[in-house]
């Protein structure tokens, strides 16, 4: 019988080491989040079926909630002020505002990722007058699954998501989902 003190001992180990389980537990766990990522980027926006319901504060303290919205068109523009796209499109939805205001027509802004002073002074800059608030915590860009900005989101009078736009808003397009969903109400 061979005693263990006397085997050589320039043979290698067999099995894993501490240092190559740790290494793989990392892959492991790194592959698991990337995996997590796609699976999450590969949901698209809602594009149709009942809009998210979400309560914001305005940054004049103002209390929006979309669902006391129904028989309104509602127009949810998510922007930034460090957002380019969102600089050319901000005059836009202000003149979508100023034209529908009075037709039972809703735009508003929820500032995503930004600061409230950043936020206010892209705000004044562009004179907006319809509301606006911050998405405190991201819930709300999550519950739409936002992937940047600006996307802007249409609710028809029911509470339904109508259409989608992925960048900056084009007004001629805007106005015609806007005609064509009161024409039909």
């Amino acid at each position: 019988m061979t005693d263990l003190a006397e085997q050589p001992t320039g043979l290698p180990r067999r099995g894993f080491g501490v240092g190559s389980m740790v290494l793989i537990a990392g892959i492991v766990l790194i592959a698991a989040v990337f995996g997590i990522a796609l699976a999450r980027r590969n949901q698209s926006q809602p594009t149709s079926g009942p809009a998210p319901d979400f309560t914001i504060t305005t940054f004049d303290g103002s209390p929006f909630r979309l669902s006391e919205q129904r028989g309104r068109v509602v127009i949810i523009n998510f922007w930034a002020s460090w957002c380019i796209p969102c600089r050319a499109e901000a005059p836009i939805l202000q003149a979508v505002w100023e034209r529908y205001r009075g037709a039972e027509v809703i735009v508003l802004g929820v500032d995503y990722l930004d600061t409230d002073s950043g936020a206010i002074a892209f705000i004044e800059e562009f004179g907006l007058t319809y509301p606006n608030g911050p998405d405190l915590r991201t819930e709300i860009s999550q519950a739409y699954r936002v992937q940047g900005v600006p996307e802007t989101f249409v609710i028809d009078q029911n509470g339904n998501v109508a259409h989608f736009i992925y960048g900056a808003v084009n007004e001629t397009q805007l106005n015609t989902v806007i005609d064509e969903l009161l024409a039909g109400a």
